[in-house]
């Protein structure tokens, strides 16, 4: 499994997505329990947002600590360190009763842990999204086969030996991809690019925006549970199952055209969850509602994930905001709890959701996210000085350091131009895989690292 997860970085991305998501959502399950029988409902109530700050705090507590460490060997210490914990914590959680104080004790040290452990998982993948992995495709099968799984071993009905087999083999992905190390800042091509500090701030606003749709639902539905005693009101039933569409088509979406239809079609499908307010009550409306909770859940989700994985991986700090649209998940659920917002009336929720969906609708117009138009991409590089003749500077260049005709075109778009290796896929209509592997075959060949250095090999071709 090792071997074949560092060669394939899909399959990587994937696989290390799954595992966090399948603990994730098994141990919440598990925290959401905490005390029950033990505490009265309403103190139960303020267990599961208790929850939610352990959660943040471990996931903020990431980037702090990453930056105080210096050495590559003290961070990766450091995350499975975490790791470690989490995984002491879980396996507590698995054998022990929830109906006691110390059960309650280890729930909270241990979702810190898990927030701890995610964020370090959110780095890891902001560093896929960087490097040209299929983000999309490989987060909505992580999400899905996550979804899935959990449903069927713990929710459905509970099958303790094969659910402990799959944690310990999650915790075990876990323990291999942070035992490679973190890379905490990217390469990126061309000119140096400034912090993409408006599309963060527009796309924290947008995420939590988008999340009051389900936000009071949520809150709701909670309370209904909690009062019934998990029977007759369950947030754990089939309609669960509702998100494995959700992130199927979402994840699809999110490497359609680098995600340029994600924003809208996530608002479309989450704004389904306007419903919620006005069917909210009716109880033979109860499964239907419990449907576009999740549908809009999955499309949210999917949303926050690969706008701050793709995100991140520009700026100076990617630790930070790597895991910040899940840390505003939990931050919403805080807001709603604070403000009371599930105890409004519908009217009053369903404004708070339209004026919402109107503030959403002008940050992505703002933001260029409605904007489809095709921008074209020119055919051929801005022609080159022409000093001795440039083919015959290329010519000798490729005979010189017997580079392909492939890895010739790659070359003459690195040396001619400051464009990004994506755009340059996009003029010679090749993948970027492709010119990555380009990229590093001709550093190989010509002995540079860098483009100034290939420039010098250029202009050192020319001269001779």
């Amino acid at each position: 499994m090792g071997s074949a997860l560092s060669k394939n970085k899909n399959a990587a991305a994937a696989a290390t997505f799954f595992a966090f998501m399948f603990l994730q959502y098994v141990v919440l399950r598990f925290g959401n329990q905490a005390g029950r029988g033990f505490l009265s409902d309403a103190v139960q109530e303020n267990v599961y947002r208790f929850i939610q700050i352990a959660a943040v705090i471990g996931f903020l507590s990431f980037a702090p600590v990453f930056r105080l460490i210096k050495s590559s060997s003290g961070k990766t210490a450091a995350a499975l360190c975490g790791l470690g914990v989490f995984f002491c914590g879980s396996v507590l959680m698995f054998f022990f009763a929830e109906s006691s104080a110390f059960y309650l004790a280890v729930t909270f040290l241990t979702v810190f842990a898990l927030g701890f452990t995610g964020a370090g998982v959110y780095l890891k993948m902001a560093s896929y999204a960087g490097s040209g992995v299929r983000i999309g495709i490989c987060t909505g099968a992580a999400c899905t086969a996550a979804t899935a799984l959990q449903y069927f071993l713990q929710l459905h009905r509970l099958y303790k030996i094969p659910l402990g087999i799959f944690m310990l083999v999650s915790f075990s992905i876990l323990g291999f991809v942070f035992s490679g190390g973190f890379q905490t800042s990217f390469q990126r091509e061309g000119k140096e690019e400034p912090s993409p500090a408006r599309p963060l701030v527009f796309a924290l606003i947008i995420a939590f925006a988008m999340m009051l749709f389900t936000g009071y639902y949520n809150g709701y539905i909670h309370h209904l549970q909690i009062a019934s005693g998990y029977s007759e009101y369950n947030v754990y039933t089939w309609p669960r199952l509702c998100m494995i569409p959700g992130f199927l088509l979402f994840g699809a979406l999110g490497d359609l055209k680098k995600g340029r239809f994600l924003p809208l079609a996530t608002l479309c499908v989450s704004a389904l969850a306007l419903m919620n307010a006005v069917l909210a009550g009716q109880s033979d409306a109860y499964l239907l509602n419990m449907c576009l909770f999740y549908i809009a859940i999955s499309a949210v989700v999917s949303y926050y994930d690969l706008t701050f994985f793709r995100l991140a991986a520009k700026t100076k700090r990617p630790a930070l905001w790597a895991p910040a649209g899940r840390v505003l998940d939990s931050l919403t659920v805080l807001f709603v709890w604070a403000f009371d917002v599930s105890s409004l009336s519908a009217a009053a929720v369903l404004a708070i959701n339209i004026a919402a969906l109107t503030a959403i609708l002008l940050l992505m117009a703002l933001n260029g996210d409605l904007d489809f138009s095709s921008k074209p991409v020119s055919s051929a590089p801005p022609p080159a000085p022409e000093e001795n003749g440039t083919a015959d500077v290329f010519e000798a260049v490729r005979n010189r350091y017997g580079l392909t005709p492939s890895e010739l075109k790659v070359f003459r778009e690195l040396v001619l131009t400051e464009d990004k290796q994506t755009a340059i896929a996009d003029r010679l209509s090749i993948k970027i895989r492709t010119v990555q592997a380009n990229v590093t075959s001709i550093y190989r060949k010509t002995g540079v690292s860098t483009r100034s250095g290939l420039v010098a090999v250029y202009h050192d071709s020319n001269r001779k």
